[in-house]
């Protein structure tokens, strides 16, 4: 009897297997995004101080980078006046 629940089960774990590989692979591109735009805040924040750009369009470039950052967290965008939108 147990073989047959293996065999009927197996395509089952089949399918577990891969949603666990696409779960794990889309995770990791999740994390390699946030990388990225914590990046991106790091040299804006470099460029301010270096004076390289105005404090308006640090703001800008900061307001649409977190606004990246909290989709990719699923928390909906943030807008001008900070309230949340979903």
């Amino acid at each position: 009897m147990l073989l047959i629940d293996d065999l009927l089960a197996a395509p089952f774990r089949g399918l577990m297997f891969i949603l666990s590989e696409i779960n794990n692979a889309v995770e990791a591109e999740q994390e390699a995004d946030e990388r990225r735009i914590m990046s991106a805040l790091a040299g804006l924040n470099r460029r301010l101080d270096e004076g390289q750009i105005t404090e308006a369009e640090f703001e800008a470039e900061e307001q649409a980078l977190l606004s990246r950052l909290d989709r990719l967290h699923g928390q909906g965008e943030v807008d001008a006046g900070g309230d949340q939108q979903r």
